[in-house]
C-alpha cells in the first residue's frame, strides 16, 4: 500500500539601544498596520472558511492507518537503538542542546498519546533529564546567542511541566521564554533567527519559537503574546511570499545587506523544501493554542491555506514526494527530499483533521506518505528501520559562506537517519493514523462535538505558572487529574472537545452529540457549589431525547455531590449509591480490577480494566447494567431516552493518571477502554 512584495529600504538595528529608540518611533504603527492586515483577512475570508474547511469522513483506510502505525514504531525502535536512553545508557544520546532532538521527542510525544505506552514518555523524560537539572538549568544552552533554533525543545519541557507538575521543567521553559523578551528584532517586529544573523527572518525560525511561545503564553495566561506570535506569521508571510508560485523563499534580510539577499526585496533565491515545512508544521502547532477569537488566528488559518495551495501544486506527479528546491523539479541535481516530504504530510493531514484545511488535501497527505514509504524507507543491516534522503543542513550566510543559490542547496548532501527527517517521520506517519479514524467522530461534513461540564465540576488550582486555572477532570489538564488524554483521544478520532462553563440550557447543548458530567463539586471543594437544578434537568432531559449522549461520572462518597446530582441521574432510572467499593491498598491494584463480559457492546475485546473508589449503582427501569464489580454491585449502567442514551459510570476512572500508563500494570487496559468508548460515544450519538 505505501510504496512579495517590495518594501522600503530600512537600516540594519546594531544595538540595543538604536532598537528600544526605533521600538517608539515605528513599532506602534507597524502593530496597528499588522493588526489591520489581520482584521481585513478575517473579514475577507471569513464566509469562504466556513464554506470550504468543514471536516469530513477522510479517505485514508484503515489498513493505512494499521501500516502507519507499525512504521512509526519501528522508527521509534530506531531512534532509541541510535540515540539510547541516557538513563540506561549513561551516555549523552546528544552532546548539544540541538533542536532536531525536540523535533524527534515531539514524535515519541504523539505515539505516547496514540498508545498509552508508558516507554515513550519514559524515553522524553529521560532524553531531557540528561540537559535539565533539579534547578532547571539547562545544559548546554547559551542564551546570550539568541538562537530562535534553541527554543524548540521548550515545546517537550512544557510537556513534562504540565504532565508531572515538576517545577524544574517549567524553569528550565521560562529561562526559554525570558530569551524571547529580548530578542533582537526587524524594523517592523519579526525575531532575528539569530543573533550572528542580524536583521534576517528565516521560516526555520517560526517552527523553532512560534509554538512554544503559544503554549507558554496559554498557560500562563499572556493574551497579549498571541498578537506577537500572530505577528510573526504574517511578516514572514508578507516578506516573502512569492506572488507567482505562492510559495516562500528561505530567507529575508530587512537591512538587504547580505550577499544571499536581493537587493531591492531582501530575499533570498530559492524556495528550500524544508524551510516551507518547518513554516508548515509552525503553523498548524501553534493554532492548538490560540484562543477562538483571538484576531490573528484566522489570518492563520487563511495563510495555512495559501501555503497548502502552493505546496500541493509542487508535488512531484509521479512520486508524490517533495524536491529539495521546491520548483525546480526538473532542473538537473535537484533531488528528492525526505524531511520535506514528511513535513508536508504533517501540515495537509493536520489541517484536515482540525478543520483548518478542505478535506480535499488529505489526498495529497496520504499520497505524499505512501510516497515517502517507497523513495525513502529501507532497513539497515541489522533489519532497522531507517530513513533516507534528509538534508543533512542547509543555511543562509555564515562561515563557510551559504549563498542560497540553487547550486548550494542541490550541493547538501543527504543522511541517512537524521534526527530532523526521522522526527518529521514520526509526526507524520501519527497524523495518518488519526486520518484513517476521523470518521467516528464526523458526521455530514460536520465534527461531533463533545461537551464537558465545568459549571457543576468547578475546582481550582494555581498552575506553575502562577495562574489560577480550572482543575480536576477538565481537558485542558495534564496532570494526573485531568481528561487532557481523553479529549487528546476524542480530537484523533475526529470529535471536537469543548467545555460548558454554564448550566446547560436548550441553548448551549444545541450542537453537541455528547454532554459529560463529572463528579460534581462538595462545599469541602468549592466555596459556592453549582448544584443541578429543575430547569437543567429538563433541558438536559429535552436534549438526550432528541438523540444526544449524556455521560453521567460520579466518585466516592467523600469526593462527589450526589443529592442534586441524583436527581438528574435518578429520571433516567439511574441512582448513585454514594458509596466508595474496590478500595486499593498500596499497590494491590488488583482490588480495583473489574472484568470486561465478552459481549460488552462497549468495550468489546477488552478484558480488564481498574476502577477504584466507586460510588455503585441501583437501577430502575429503563437502565440496565453495564459494568459489575467481582462482588456483583453494579459499577456502570446505560439507560435509553427517545433517540437518545445515558451512560453512568461510579467513577470517573479515564483521568491521566489512569491511562497513561505511567502508573497502572499494561494488564489494566484502561487506554484501550477510553478508546472504544470515545469511539462508541461518536459513533452513535444522533446529534
Amino acid at each position: 500500500m505505501f510504496k512579495q512584495s517590495t518594501l522600503p529600504m530600512h537600516k540594519p538595528i546594531k544595538t540595543r539601544w538604536q532598537l528600544a529608540r526605533w521600538h517608539k518611533v515605528f513599532y506602534v504603527p507597524a502593530f496597528a498596520s499588522l493588526m489591520a492586515l489581520a482584521s481585513c483577512g478575517q473579514a475577507a475570508n471569513n464566509n469562504k472558511a466556513a464554506e470550504n474547511n468543514q471536516p469530513v469522513a477522510g479517505i485514508v483506510s484503515e489498513t493505512q492507518g494499521i501500516q502507519a502505525d507499525s512504521l512509526v514504531r519501528q522508527m521509534a525502535r530506531t531512534v532509541m537503538t541510535i540515540w539510547k536512553d541516557p538513563s540506561q545508557s549513561g551516555q549523552h544520546a546528544y552532546k548539544k542542546w540541538s533542536y532536531d532532538e525536540g523535533v524527534v521527542l515531539k514524535g515519541f510525544e504523539n505515539i505516547w498519546e496514540l498508545t498509552g505506552d508508558p516507554l515513550y514518555f519514559n524515553y522524553i523524560q529521560h532524553s531531557m533529564d540528561d540537559f535539565v537539572d533539579k534547578n532547571g538549568v539547562i545544559r548546554e544552552y547559551d542564551s546570550l546567542s539568541y538562537k530562535l533554533d534553541d527554543i524548540n525543545n521548550g515545546k517537550v519541557l512544557l510537556t513534562l511541566a504540565r504532565v508531572t507538575g515538576k517545577k524544574q521543567y517549567w524553569k528550565a521553559a521560562t529561562s526559554l521564554r525570558n530569551q524571547l523578551n529580548s530578542q533582537p528584532r526587524t524594523f517592523d517586529g519579526g525575531f532575528w533567527h539569530k543573533k550572528i544573523y542580524p536583521n534576517q527572518m528565516w521560516l526555520d525560525g517560526l517552527y523553532m519559537a512560534a509554538p512554544f511561545y503559544a503554549e507558554y503564553a496559554m498557560v500562563s495566561q499572556e493574551d497579549t503574546a498571541f498578537n506577537d506570535i500572530g505577528r510573526q506569521f504574517v511578516l514572514m508571510e508578507r516578506h516573502a511570499r512569492d506572488e507567482n508560485t505562492g510559495l516562500l523563499y528561505h530567507g529575508w534580510d530587512a537591512a538587504k545587506l547580505q550577499k544571499w539577499a536581493d537587493k531591492k526585496t531582501g530575499l533570498s533565491e530559492n524556495f528550500w523544501g524544508r524551510a516551507m515545512g518547518w513554516y508548515g508544521m509552525a503553523l498548524v502547532d501553534a493554532l492548538d493554542y490560540f484562543p477562538e477569537n483571538q484576531p490573528y488566528r484566522d489570518s492563520l488559518i487563511q495563510i495555512l491555506n495559501r501555503y497548502a495551495a502552493a505546496v500541493v501544486k509542487v508535488q512531484d506527479k509521479s512520486s508524490h514526494v517533495w524536491w529539495q528546491v521546491l520548483d525546480k523539479a526538473a532542473s538537473p541535481g535537484n533531488y528528492q527530499e525526505a524531511s520535506a516530504s514528511c513535513m508536508f504530510v504533517y501540515t495537509l493531514a493536520k489541517g484536515v483533521r482540525k478543520g483548518y484545511l478542505p478535506a480535499s488535501y488529505e489526498k495529497a497527505a496520504i499520497d505524499g506518505f505512501e510516497g515517502v514509504v517507497k523513495q525513502f524507507i529501507g532497513k539497515d543491516s541489522a533489519g532497522n528501520t531507517i530513513l533516507n534522503g534528509t538534508c543533512e543542513v542547509a543555511g543562509l550566510g555564515g562561515k563557510p559562506y551559504r549563498d542560497g543559490t540553487y547550486a548550494y542547496y542541490i550541493g547538501e548532501k543527504t543522511k541517512v537517519n537524521d534526527g530532523k527527517g526521522v522526527g518529521a517521520f514520526l509526526l507524520a506517519g501519527t497524523e495518518i493514523q488519526m486520518a484513517a479514524e476521523l470518521h467516528y467522530g464526523r458526521k455530514e461534513g460536520q465534527s461531533t462535538k463533545v461537551l464537558l461540564d465545568n459549571f457543576y465540576n468547578n475546582e481550582t488550582k494555581t498552575n506553575l505558572a502562577g495562574v489560577t486555572q480550572s482543575m480536576h477532570y477538565t481537558w485542558n489538564d495534564r496532570e494526573n487529574s485531568g481528561f487532557s488524554l481523553w479529549g487528546d483521544v476524542i480530537g484523533f478520532l475526529g470529535g471536537t472537545p469543548a467545555t460548558l462553563k454554564a448550566a446547560p440550557t436548550a441553548d448551549n447543548l444545541s450542537g453537541a452529540g455528547v454532554y459529560i458530567i463529572v463528579d460534581p463539586d462538595t462545599e469541602r471543594e468549592t466555596k459556592v457549589p453549582n448544584y443541578v437544578d429543575e430547569s437543567a434537568i429538563k433541558n438536559v432531559k429535552d436534549w438526550v431525547n432528541k438523540g444526544g449522549i449524556l455521560v453521567l461520572l460520579a466518585n466516592d462518597t467523600l469526593n462527589a455531590e450526589f443529592t442534586h446530582f441524583n436527581q438528574l441521574a435518578e429520571s433516567f432510572g439511574i441512582h448513585f449509591d454514594g458509596n466508595s467499593l474496590n478500595r486499593v491498598q498500596g499497590h494491590q491494584y488488583e482490588q480495583g480490577a473489574i472484568d470486561i463480559p465478552q459481549d460488552d457492546s462497549i468495550f468489546r475485546g477488552i478484558k480488564q480494566v481498574y476502577i477504584k473508589e466507586l460510588s455503585s449503582i441501583t437501577l430502575k427501569e429503563p437502565a440496565k447494567a453495564l459494568l459489575k464489580t467481582k462482588d456483583g454491585h453494579v459499577a456502570a449502567a446505560i439507560s435509553h431516552l427517545g433517540k437518545g442514551m445515558v451512560l453512568a459510570i461510579g467513577d470517573p476512572w479515564i483521568y491521566n493518571e489512569y491511562v497513561d500508563g505511567r502508573k497502572l500494570p499494561l494488564i489494566f487496559e484502561n487506554y484501550k477502554a477510553m478508546t472504544a468508548l470515545s469511539k462508541w460515544l461518536l459513533k452513535n450519538s444522533k446529534l
